[in-house]
């Protein structure tokens, strides 16, 4: 069993599939340059491989390098005629496995996919005419109509390859004990692993779940799930959690829809990159081909002062900062700080996406890409260029009190209520050091909505 984004032993159809055939050998292939990043989204990885070692009683057999070359060797090693998986959805994945599965074949083996990260799977859902859908509701409708299965039985204690650590003694680096010790414990996103992630899930359900439709937009409340970052890393399964909703006394009510919602625009995200992968770095409508984007010294400045959480605008810098302190931001917040990228210093939606990809903690190839393109106007649904989002009317909307500014802005903490996110209102606003703001925003917006009405005459 090859364990890649799917570390957990619950409601996990693939290492149930193995387990079918006799004793299975639990296996992982760790990319070098994920033991020695300390950011985020790679302690975070490792912290869940650790949690998975740990539920697979040390069974779990853990290697450095290229799983195209290791896991045909190491089925070689421990005579494996199948390689079972969970199927792989984005395109870098897709064509990983394609090769693997071509190098298990020349040794007479063969890869075995099995279920999906999705209650529904990317491509299974189409329209009448047998083609994909490209917005969001008619999707959302389509897909509940196709239903999903139970959650799966969890895998017994009793079915790994005790001994696969020796049997694969010969085969690559033995990475498990740098694993462990680039593993942060104490990383501020919180436990890691199966167990973790449905503690969390259960705590939510009981205590957050009922105001989530009233209190989800609001950063300064932190009453989100969070379970973006257990889904992340498969150490739960969609489907538990829709099972777990539609067991609830309140499954059918506002906030219960609402976080059902939620997870179909994951599967909806997922299903546009399954029929698009080019749209994952690059524009999913050619409506905005021809709209210039800025380039060069200066742009690059303001750039940086947006990564580093130093636009001159609170909220979203606390966002920013938020970003680079957790591996983690609100996802309010991330449309803010998306609208800001694209909108007020016109640069292309990737450089923004790659950014959140290298420090989010719950970073999806699908929905972070076409989140961003949804807010730039190049992705799906009704969201067009000419949408811009003001920061300062968001973040008082948002974060009314200014408690979210203050947290994570500290040259505002003097600066009381809504007045955290105006400090050029006050003559000492800028005393602690804050930055002035690096645009106008007015001004750029109204340099936006000329850029995209001159696009759009071009197409």
């Amino acid at each position: 069993m090859w364990f890649r984004r799917d570390l957990r032993l619950s409601d996990h159809p693939a290492p149930l599939a193995a387990a079918d055939e006799g004793e299975v050998l639990p296996f992982v292939v760790v990319e070098p340059r994920l033991l020695t990043d300390r950011r985020p989204p790679a302690v975070r990885m490792l912290r869940s491989i650790v949690a998975l070692h740990e539920a697979t009683g040390g069974a779990l057999v853990v290697r450095c390098g290229d799983p195209v070359d290791l896991v045909p060797q190491a089925a070689a090693a421990v005579g494996a005629e199948r390689v079972h998986v969970t199927r792989d959805t984005t395109p870098a994945g897709r064509e990983r496995d394609e090769d693997v599965a071509g190098r298990l074949r020349e040794q007479g083996a063969e890869l075995v996919t099995t279920g999906s990260p999705y209650a529904v799977g990317p491509g299974l859902v189409l329209t009448g005419e047998g083609t994909p859908y490209k917005v969001f509701t008619p999707f959302a409708r389509a897909r509940r109509d196709h239903g999903w299965p139970a959650p799966a039985d969890r895998v017994g204690d009793d079915v790994w390859l005790t001994d696969g650590a020796d049997l694969l003694a010969e085969v690559g680096e033995d990475a498990l004990e740098r694993v462990l010790a680039a593993a942060d414990e104490d990383a501020v996103d919180g436990p890691a692993g199966e167990e973790a992630a449905l503690e969390r899930w259960r705590s939510f359900v009981r205590d957050d779940l009922d105001g989530y439709d009233a209190d989800r937009d609001r950063p300064d409340l932190d009453v989100t799930s969070r379970m973006s970052i257990h889904l992340t890393h498969g150490e739960i399964h969609p489907r538990t959690m829709l099972a777990d909703i539609a067991a609830h006394p309140q499954a059918d009510g506002d906030a219960a829809h609402r976080y059902v919602t939620e997870l179909a625009w994951r599967e909806f995200y997922a299903d546009v990159l399954w029929h698009r992968p080019d749209s994952a770095w690059a524009d999913l409508r050619e409506a905005l081909a021809a709209l210039p984007y800025d380039e060069g010294p200066e742009t690059d400045r303001l750039v940086e002062a947006w990564r580093q959480g130093r636009t001159g605008y609170p909220f979203v810098d606390a966002g920013m900062r938020q970003l680079l302190a957790e591996g983690f931001m609100h996802n309010r917040v991330r449309m803010v700080v998306a609208s800001f990228l694209t909108k007020d210093l016109h640069v292309w939606w990737p450089v923004g996406a790659r950014h959140f990809l290298d420090h989010l903690v719950d970073g999806d190839l699908a929905s972070n890409s076409h989140g961003w393109q949804w807010v730039a106007g190049t992705g799906t649904d009704a969201s067009p260029y000419f949408r811009v989002f003001n920061p300062v009317i968001r973040g008082e909307r948002f974060d009314p009190d200014g408690a979210y500014v203050r947290r994570w802005v500290p040259e505002l903490a003097h600066r009381p209520g809504r007045a955290a996110h105006t400090p050029w209102k006050h003559p000492e606003g800028h005393a602690h050091g804050y930055p002035e703001p690096v645009v106008d925003h007015a001004r750029e917006r109204r340099e936006a909505l000329d850029r995209y009405e001159t696009a759009r005459a071009q197409t």
